[in-house]
């Protein structure tokens, strides 16, 4: 049963936290870019400072408001932001993994790079005996925090997934002995599973980014095309497209619905067709940015990453000496994204061979995982029972009580 809470009548929408991708409305008129963006608008939180908001609309525009000037687009939405706030109060004493990730454990870090934390989080007994799904996750309001409840961790783990690994191998700090358990089989999860969940979604990913690379192209082609010709028709187009790109007509038709979709999923045309987007194109309708490095240089991080465990090197998300300088140069964006594209396109062959020859073990350990498993959540009710100090025993948060909306 899932946590149902009751009476949101006490909730100050205005008040109420709103963690970072929380759907909100403005309430007030605010200057964009040099245009007046009216009240009511729909956009998504993408930083909090304080009382300033930071937040972005559904065009890619991006604006400042106070707290107050913007609130919850949904009740739902208030009652997930009330609940993930209070959760986060409640077991952040609870975590017994911390650990550095991303760009600064990569050792490609500059002197602005955030610094994003995961790790593990262990429940007081009383959290798991009850009618409440207890929370399997713990996000701090800006979303630089998350930490994964044990069990779900392990899971995560089993199956080779990239962010859980990389919270295990990238210097783990144990906060409590129930973590150390843990990082001491972390050994255990390094198998060939990492083919798939390191460097074949990579490569699916890859796939991806070059179709949207190939929308972006032809958004900025097509739309110059309709500003010389607003009368263009749909069929024109994709003969005009077909030559450009060589590709027959049909395809290039299928490109242009691809695009009109995407771009009224954005929210930039008012409706999924021509129609819509002839009519944008005579606008201020601007033309795409390119794609951001960032996406692309991580997945060639991850297929290198995937070679070297494989090959049977010791684990370690550092990215390696060799590789290093290149990926920098990517992410400054002085790489152009076709060669970005290509060149992790060529580690695909090395990717294949590090498979067919690995030393890894086929399947992670499960045995082994279980026994910790077990291990930890057996102390963290031994402190419970025996009302133990901190956090899982006399200090423990209490527990949400099931109840049904009013």
């Amino acid at each position: 049963m899932a946590l149902r809470l009751g009476g949101l009548a006490d909730l100050d929408p205005e008040s109420v936290p709103l963690p970072a991708g929380t759907e909100v409305t403005t309430r007030v008129d605010r200057e964009v870019e040099g245009e007046v963006r009216k009240k009511g608008a729909s956009a998504r939180v993408v930083a909090i400072d304080g009382e300033r908001v930071e937040v972005v609309f559904l065009d890619g525009k991006r604006a400042t408001y106070q707290r107050t000037e913007v609130v919850p687009r949904k009740l739902g939405v208030v009652r997930y932001a009330q609940r993930r706030a209070a959760v986060w109060e409640q077991l952040r004493p609870c975590v017994v993994v911390d650990t550095v990730v991303g760009s600064r454990a990569w050792g490609v870090a500059s002197e602005t790079s955030d610094e994003d934390r995961r790790g593990v989080f262990v429940l007081p007994l009383p959290w798991t005996t009850g009618l409440v799904d207890p929370p399997l996750d713990l996000t701090s309001l800006d979303g630089s925090q998350a930490y994964w409840e044990i069990g779900k961790a392990i899971r995560q783990a089993l199956r080779a997934d990239p962010n859980t690994l990389e919270m295990l191998f990238a210097a783990p700090e144990v906060v409590d002995p129930m973590g150390a358990e843990l990082v001491a089989i972390r050994g255990a999860f390094v198998s060939q599973e990492i083919y798939g969940s390191f460097g074949r979604y990579a490569l699916s990913q890859l796939d991806r980014l070059e179709h949207n690379q190939r929308l972006a192209e032809h958004r900025a082609t097509i739309i110059a095309w309709l500003r010389d010709d607003p009368s263009l028709a749909l069929d024109a187009a994709a003969d005009r497209l077909a030559g450009e790109v060589g590709v027959d007509r049909l395809r290039a038709r299928d490109y242009i619905k691809q695009l009109y979709r995407s771009m009224y999923d954005q929210g930039v045309i008012a409706a999924n067709d021509w129609a819509s987007l002839r009519a944008a194109a005579g606008t201020s309708l601007e033309l795409p940015r390119d794609l951001r490095p960032k996406n692309a240089y991580n997945l060639i991080r991850l297929l290198d990453t995937a070679i070297r465990w494989l090959g049977g090197a010791p684990p370690d998300v550092r990215v390696s000496e060799a590789l290093r300088p290149t990926l920098l140069a990517i992410k400054a964006g002085e790489v152009p994204m076709p060669d970005v594209m290509a060149l992790a396109r060529e580690l695909t062959p090395r990717l294949e061979a590090a498979r067919e020859t690995s030393p890894l073990p086929v399947n992670p350990e499960v045995a082994v995982a279980e026994r910790v498993l077990r291990a930890v959540r057996e102390e963290a009710a031994r402190r419970w029972i025996e009302c133990a100090l901190g956090p899982w025993g006399a200090g423990a948060a209490a527990p949400p009580e099931a109840t049904f909306d009013a």
